[in-house]
């Protein structure tokens, strides 16, 4: 085997058309982390008439082994540091600690010219291996022997038949692949010109590698006016985040005060050293505190970092605010940073930090929907590789980072009636890639941060069941069930005292945290996920899906259960097929943005007596939390919420509390005489709706009496025009109540006022 001679051809070849390339060492370990040593010895040694510095050459390996004497070692769960770095060469050890989302974050930092190692077990054997990293998808009651290894097969066919991929047996020592394109010398970059009306310094446009750059960061001049919002999107690699910063770096030197916020300081670390370094060459950089992250500019202009919960509250008034990998933030956080005189999402379009179809769909219609005038660019060259580079390609491949559901036209007549129903399997899945881009495409846009290790479980994991709706051969509508509970009671045991049992999310919020210890003896189905194709939602797909999969089911189940960040329209979709709420949590969902609901379907009498007492503990919680921890719940939400229960308490007033309620409403009683009365009535109405109230006046209902909010807020966040007219309204909304629910105490105080 002349692994000397395949490395120096790749390097070769990789060096004259500034791409990557990909060697595969296939074997044993100790082998296969000999041969990348050797590897990286025979990329120092080759022919640097092209390239400068490669006798020393920047390599990091990625390994649980600790013994690495020969490159930079990092762990495979530490990753994340390859982050907006780069590499001559990087090592993955495939052998430990291998995952598909490692995977992805460690090929964007291979350079042009670079090589990505991976040291794999045989190919033809890696698939059926079962190690400890195989623990992950063995959801209990299921084990390792469970696991398939569908995403590993077909990982293993993607590198014995993609261009730029060297394959070596070194238990053989043979050469499967050599990796060869045969590709032509790079083609130089087009020069970059600056604008004629350029508005930002001319220095910023200098720095920008590619016309793309240049272009996008013309856009971003408009953050200098108001109402407008600018969407930057690219995939990685493209000098999106070097983009924002040279434009955060600009507004700062014009004395402006930028607010950059993403969703971890890590993910904007390159939009502040661009700024710094622009700041720097400018000769307008007065301080840089790394530790608050702040850059502060000669001119009084800052550029500032901050955490998206806080940044929402826009403190300090600032003059423009650049969202880095906004994708990755949920709309509701999103459109509060439209109340900012500017704003920048910039995003990610393919890639394992999240995607911006998801972006594209939820937030671009809020976008529509408001006053900001919207300016689109798009960045596609790459920065350190060529346009097209084959690593890229087959990474883009083997990981589904391009995903997408089918084209509009091919569904845009489609109807629910003609929809097909049909399970998905693994292998199936796996058998027909037009099928599994479809399926993972629309599962994609289900969530906001689908990331590679998502495309694993869907193909290996044992708890996990795909259902879909299918209109001539097109998914249109996916469902992504999680089979739950089932749990023997040692594992209940565990989980009630504090401990973690994986993949079964809802016993384990019924159990630790509501201690219930019975609450994963019955069987369900978590929705993991569920979407309708974006030409075709608010159709009924949706509850036809549902339906399809509630009917093959029921049978075999004690309950289907979901649990979500909940909105009001999402609550009253759950609830019309059939879910009914048992929990709110008291903390947001750190995805969403939202508090996250738990509804539950019973279908069994096991899983009605699971329901049924979390019901009624759920309201209890309620007429307390919601003046507590829930005190900032959006009123509509607790309105659905509480609507959509199937526990209504039954308001157990004495008589005295009776004839304050009768006496506010009717008469010159006081609310502040008895709030706990008005409380417990409000909850009755709320989960019962026998009386029918307006939606502002059960707001009032939410925001008072329950969450026990000042009157002057109750009042301006109501719009009425004093908190007399509040007060007054409040005991308007109590008289039909008093009149469906009072008593004979109730009926004596209220003919005292007629």
């Amino acid at each position: 085997m002349d692994l000397d001679g395949v490395v120096a051809a790749l390097r070769a070849e990789a060096v004259r058309a500034n791409e990557r390339r990909l060697l595969t060492l296939a074997g044993d370990r100790n082998r296969g982390l000999a041969a990348a040593a050797d590897a990286v010895a025979a990329y120092a040694h080759g022919s640097t008439s092209d390239r400068t510095g490669a006798e020393n050459p920047d390599v990091t390996v990625l390994t649980t082994r600790d013994n690495v004497g020969w490159a930079e070692r990092i762990v495979p769960r530490d990753a994340s540091r390859l982050l907006g770095t780069t590499r001559d060469v990087v090592v993955l050890d495939a052998h430990a600690g291998f995952s598909a989302n490692v995977l992805g974050r460690v090929v964007g930092a291979v350079d042009g010219g670079g090589l990505l190692v991976l040291v794999t077990p045989p190919l033809d054997g890696w698939p059926d291996e079962r190690t400890d990293d195989d623990e992950r998808l063995a959801v209990p009651p299921f084990t390792v022997d469970d696991v398939t290894g569908h995403f590993r097969r077909r990982l293993v066919e993607t590198l014995r038949s993609h261009p730029g991929v060297a394959v070596v047996d070194v238990d053989a020592e043979t050469v499967e692949r050599d990796g060869l394109t045969g590709a032509a010398r790079a083609r130089p970059r087009e020069n970059v010109t600056v604008p004629d009306a350029a508005a930002f310094p001319r220095t910023a446009y200098e720095t920008c590698l590619t016309a793309d750059q240049a272009d996008a960061l013309s856009a971003l001049e408009r953050l200098r006016g108001r109402d407008v919002a600018v969407i930057v999107e690219a995939d990685r690699g493209r000098g999106k985040s070097a983009a924002a910063g040279l434009a955060a770096g600009s507004l700062a030197a014009d004395g402006r005060d930028v607010l950059v916020t993403a969703p971890a300081y890590r993910n904007a670390a390159e939009v502040f050293e661009r700024a710094r370094v622009l700041l720097d060459a400018l000769g307008t950089l007065a301080d840089a505190d790394d530790e608050a992250h702040v850059l502060s500019a000669a001119g009084g202009g800052t550029v500032r970092f901050l955490a998206p919960e806080t940044a929402v509250d826009l403190p300090g008034d600032p003059d423009a605010v650049i969202v880095d990998e906004a994708a990755a933030l949920p709309v509701r956080r999103l459109e509060a940073l439209l109340d900012a005189p500017a704003t920048a999402f910039v995003t990610t379009v393919h890639g394992y930090e999240g995607t911006g179809r998801g972006f594209d769909v939820r937030f671009r219609e809020r976008l529509a929907e408001s006053d900001r005038t919207a300016t689109d660019v798009r960045l596609d060259d790459p920065i350190r590789y060529a346009a097209g580079d084959p690593v890229e390609v087959w990474a883009f491949r083997a990981l589904l980072l391009d995903a997408r559901p089918a084209v509009d036209p091919v569904v845009e007549d489609a109807s629910p009636s003609e929809a097909t129903y049909r399970a998905l399997d693994a292998e199936a899945l796996r058998a027909d890639e037009h099928l599994l881009r479809e399926t993972f495409g629309l599962l994609v846009l289900a969530h906001y941060r689908t990331e590679p290790d998502d495309l694993a479980r869907l193909l290996d994991a044992p708890n996990l069941t795909c259902r879909a709706l299918r209109v001539d051969g097109h998914v249109v509508a996916v469902a992504l069930l999680a089979r739950e509970g089932g749990l023997p009671e040692s594992l209940r045991e565990e989980m009630y005292e504090g401990g973690r049992v994986r993949g079964n999310m809802l016993p384990d919020v019924l159990t630790s945290q509501l201690r219930d210890v019975e609450a994963g003896a019955p069987v369900g189905y978590r929705v993991l996920r569920i979407a309708t194709h974006h030409a075709r939602r608010s159709e009924g797909f949706g509850s036809r899906l549902l339906a399809a999969c509630h009917d093959e089911f029921d049978d075999a189940v004690d309950w289907f259960g979901v649990g979500y960040g909940a909105t009001p329209p999402l609550v009253r979709f759950w609830a019309r097929n059939g879910y009914r709420t048992v929990h709110c949590s008291t903390t947001r969902n750190e995805t969403s943005g939202e508090y996250s609901a738990i509804m539950l379907r019973p279908t069994s009498p096991a899983g009605e007596r699971l329901h049924d007492r979390h019901a009624r503990r759920f309201c209890a919680r309620m007429r307390d939390g919601l003046c507590d921890a829930l005190r900032d719940l959006d009123p509509d939400v607790a309105r659905e919420i509480l609507r959509a229960t199937a526990h209504s308490p039954s308001p157990a007033l004495a008589d005295h509390e009776w004839r304050v309620v009768a006496a506010a409403a009717f008469g010159p009683g006081l609310y502040d005489a008895a709030p706990g009365a008005f409380r417990d009535l409000a909850l009755t109405h709320l989960t019962d709706r026998r009386v029918d109230l307006s939606a502002r006046a059960e707001r009032l209902l939410v925001h008072k009496p329950l969450q026990a909010h000042a009157w002057e807020r109750v009042a301006a966040d109501l719009d009425y025009v004093s908190t007399r007219q509040c007060m007054r309204a409040l005991g308007a909304a109590y008289r039909p109540l008093v009149d469906c629910y009072g008593t004979d105490a109730a009926t004596e105080e209220r003919r005292r006022y007629e």
